[in-house]
């Protein structure tokens, strides 16, 4: 039974005792996966339990092992990630997902927060800011409701194309 809406900066009593916050990563890149679990590692309350390197597997792992947060880098191949946000945030409305980016390009990230994510963060975080952000993203519970339905049927590996999207959410950066 999914837990009670808990207004905006309040701790979620159910999540706050139920032991280590799960975490699940997303980036095509394996060196900053190596790096993201190793930093999730040094924190005892803290819980590595998978990666992916794309929107279509974030998606699968997210139905097997239930991740408390999804961290999810903005640049993937195949499903984008305002797509898998979409689909991980409407499919599992108890999961937060953390985008990361090694840029501020402000209309991708808006897109993030507008279709579920509960925040984005640079990737030149310190691994102490990352661990605070994590477990604020793990205390917001934000409303079911919020989840917003998906308006397609997602084919396996299609690419985001920007300003061609077939969903009409032009999620790739232009040039802010």
């Amino acid at each position: 039974m999914p837990s009670p809406s808990v207004p905006e900066g309040q701790v979620n009593p159910t999540k706050a005792m139920s032991g280590p916050i799960r975490i699940l990563i997303v980036d095509d890149l394996a060196v900053v996966r190596s790096g993201l679990k190793m930093c999730i590692r040094a924190f005892d309350d803290l819980e590595w339990v998978g990666e992916a390197v794309d929107g279509d597997e974030a998606v699968r792992l997210c139905r097997q092992i239930q991740p408390d947060v999804v961290l999810i880098d903005l640049e993937m191949p195949g499903l984008c990630s305002v797509a898998t946000t979409r689909l991980i945030r409407y499919q599992f409305p108890q999961t937060q997902v953390v985008a990361l980016s090694s840029f501020q390009g402000e209309s991708m990230l808006q897109n993030m927060l507008d279709n579920g994510a509960i925040g984005c963060l640079l990737k030149n975080i310190s691994s102490d800011d990352l661990a605070e952000a994590i477990r604020a993203a793990h205390r917001s519970a934000r409303p079911e409701r919020e989840a917003i339905e998906p308006t397609f049927s997602p084919r396996p590996n299609v690419p985001c194309r920007g300003l061609t999207c077939p969903w009409g959410w032009n999620c790739r950066p232009t040039n802010d």
